[in-house]
């Protein structure tokens, strides 16, 4: 299924709307702009910011953000390594290093009804001799997102992906808790990655600006007539455990899951008879500019392959799974689970074999020790350590760990001999 979330519109270095769009925060109260000491002196670090409204990101409203210093914020809840994979709003991701210049900061303003976030003058660390960037992305409580770009001293497509992925657009994805069988109250996360936004970044230059408005969603539905009758681009289902519209594909897939929703039938119908005249007027309107919009982004389609990155693979953008399914994304072991799963068995097997063979040695040493007549002891006794021949140690660089093993004399044990 092709979803589409958000339209944007990019205004070139000489359209007016760009210079519109750039906030200048220096012109902004002081006491409200907020520089990250700890963010403009360190590399690959992020820090938790709260916001004063509620941000609406692919139907969600979010209360936290992260901003990176690697240029772009991280939205979701559960804060790892691998932030750069998904669930991000990235103006420009790459590897900058705000402390390797004094100039450097990261400032952020929140008016009550916008959260802007600023990189300042920013150096990538693996290229210093580039320039510095100067950009910002404000989100807006309608759930509007604009990038804008002041200082872009060289083409993004020219940027090394070497040290850390180099993106321009949005994330999002949904977290599911797999139980691990074989070791109980264990749990692992998996998030998958349901949808993407990648703008061209050729269009990333000085003075230009990129706005993304929001499409409906299911998720804005609050009854069943209207979400079973909505015409917004997605197959919205009502799901009557959790009094939820969904297309199935959001942050609250595992409660989708878990409640049984997509076993309920799709085209159940509501209590009552189902109007247009039951949808709120500003659902309607939104429905209505929605066919009026266009389309322009390149969505992600749910084919597992169309999910990778399109960067070249780094170190912090590799191990989380981005994948879905072909008939969507499944709280069923993964093939990877599966794996490991085999791995556990194998290992409990391995260490039952291990007592087995140190218990039959406690019973076999036992016997012995009780019947020092009988034919295994005698087999060991005339084979003990002190009848073993003694191997010879050479020392020095380069000489093998032993040179050659000589019957014993009357010395027992290691000797070790100087190379004439």
């Amino acid at each position: 299924m092709d979803h589409n979330y958000y339209t944007s519109r990019t205004y070139g270095p000489f359209d007016s709307t760009s210079r519109d769009l750039w906030v200048n925060i220096d012109q902004m109260e002081k006491e409200k702009v907020k520089i990250h000491g700890i963010l403009s002196n360190t590399h690959r670090q992020a820090a938790r910011v709260n916001l004063s409204f509620d941000f609406p990101f692919y139907g969600h409203f979010l209360r936290e953000i992260t901003v990176a210093t690697g240029g772009f914020i991280y939205t979701g809840e559960i804060v790892h390594r691998m932030l750069t994979a998904t669930q991000y709003i990235a103006p420009l991701m790459a590897n900058f290093d705000p402390s390797v210049s004094r100039n450097s900061t990261i400032r952020y303003f929140d008016n009550g009804t916008a959260l802007v976030v600023q990189w300042d003058h920013v150096h990538l660390q693996d290229n210093y001799n580039l320039g510095s960037f100067t950009f910002q992305a404000t989100l807006l409580s309608d759930g509007r997102i604009v990038f804008g770009y002041k200082e872009i001293p060289v083409s993004v497509t020219q940027i090394s992906t070497t040290n850390h992925p180099v993106k321009v657009g949005l994330s999002d994805a949904f977290v599911v808790v797999h139980r691990i069988q074989q070791i109980p109250n264990v749990r692992r996360r998996t998030i998958y990655e349901y949808h993407r936004v990648e703008l061209q970044m050729s269009k990333v230059t000085n003075l230009s600006a990129v706005e993304m408005i929001p499409l409906p969603t299911c998720l804005q539905f609050d009854s069943c007539g209207p979400c079973v009758m909505s015409q917004i681009g997605f197959n919205c289902s009502w799901c009557n455990k959790l009094q939820r519209c969904s297309s199935g594909f959001d942050r609250h897939r595992q409660d989708w899951v878990d409640h049984g929703c997509p076993e309920e039938l799709k085209d159940k119908i509501c209590e009552k008879n189902v109007d247009t005249t039951e949808m709120p007027p500003h659902i309607t309107t939104a429905i209505q500019q929605t066919t009026m919009r266009s389309r322009v982004l390149t969505t992600t389609k749910g084919a597992a392959t169309s999910l990778l990155p399109t960067s070249v693979p780094t170190e912090d953008d590799t191990k989380i799974a981005l994948h879905l399914k072909d008939n969507g994304a499944s709280t069923d072991d993964s093939a990877a689970e599966k794996k490991g799963a085999t791995l556990h068995a194998g290992l409990i097997v391995g260490i039952f074999i291990l007592v087995l063979i140190v218990a039959a040695a406690v019973l076999v040493t036992v016997y012995m020790y009780h019947h020092p007549t009988s034919a295994a002891s005698l087999f060991f006794i005339e084979r003990r350590p002190s009848r073993w021949p003694a191997m010879k140690f050479r020392r020095g660089s380069g000489h093998p760990a032993y040179a050659e093993v000589e019957p014993v004399g009357e010395k027992e044990g290691f000797i070790v001999s100087e190379q004439c």
